[in-house]
């Protein structure tokens, strides 16, 4: 299991708790190359889980391997409403249509843009979020000309790993063993284990907190990883041609 970061490593990492010279100090240094801007959602997870897990676990994710590339990285806050209207029949999700969504994104990547980063990982934790970034994003990246990218971070987890440590073989699954044995790695105060012995969903109960351990390490190696390769300049986004 891997040590856990200390505050101050989590703090240097975090936009947020920065005050603007620190920040501008940083960026006028050099030091900073690279923005994680992380995107989920607040829904409901089955009975088991706490509505916040999409965004608790993309900014453990994120938080992890920004502290992984240091001092180059830094994470923005998350957008933590996502496009959940799917969900809305259970009461408490929050869900943002994705024109105002998409526009919130386009702003926050803005900022940061106009901060001085030009490599950008849009990291996301939602599925509902994907297919409206991925219909927009041609033309983000011909309005910032960046590299700017938007991937899940469980696109990146090693299929293999995956498939050998999964016992349903299923990821990420709506709040099925992946999630929750991510939940009980890193915040096991999220699982309601009573629910999750009722419930009629009975996949969540196959996840244990040591599968989730060895999938978090996994996505925190290979998200630095990708990072990296981003301010490298060996992992770099076309940006489409503009047609006549």
């Amino acid at each position: 299991m891997s040590n856990a970061p200390t505050e101050a490593e989590v703090q240097r990492v975090l936009l947020h708790k920065h005050t603007r010279r620190e920040f501008r100090e940083r960026m006028q240094r050099g030091e900073l190359k690279a923005c994680i801007i992380p995107v989920a959602a607040t829904e409901q997870h089955l009975e088991h889980l706490a509505m916040e897990h999409d965004w608790a676990s993309v900014m453990h994710i994120a938080t992890l391997s920004a502290i992984r590339v240091q001092p180059s990285a830094i994470v923005a806050p998350s957008m933590n409403i996502g496009i959940s209207e799917h969900h809305m029949r259970h009461i408490g999700t929050l869900t943002a249509m994705p024109g105002s969504w998409l526009g919130v994104l386009f702003d926050t990547i803005r900022s940061m843009h106009h901060a001085g980063f030009r490599n950008i990982l849009v990291l996301n934790g939602h599925g509902g979020n994907v297919a409206p970034c991925n219909g927009m994003w041609g033309q983000f990246l011909q309005h910032f000309e960046c590299n700017l990218q938007f991937i899940s971070y469980w696109d990146l987890l090693p299929k293999e790993l995956a498939e050998s440590t999964l016992k349903t073989k299923r990821w990420p699954g709506h709040a099925q063993e992946f999630e929750t044995a991510f939940a009980l790695a890193a915040f096991p105060e999220n699982v309601r284990h009573g629910a999750m012995q009722d419930q009629a969903d009975q996949e969540p109960l196959e996840a244990t907190a040591e599968t989730g351990q060895i999938l978090i390490d996994a996505l925190v190696d290979e998200v630095a990883k990708y990072i990296q390769a981003m301010i490298n300049g060996k992992n770099v986004i076309a940006i489409p041609p503009f047609h006549p």
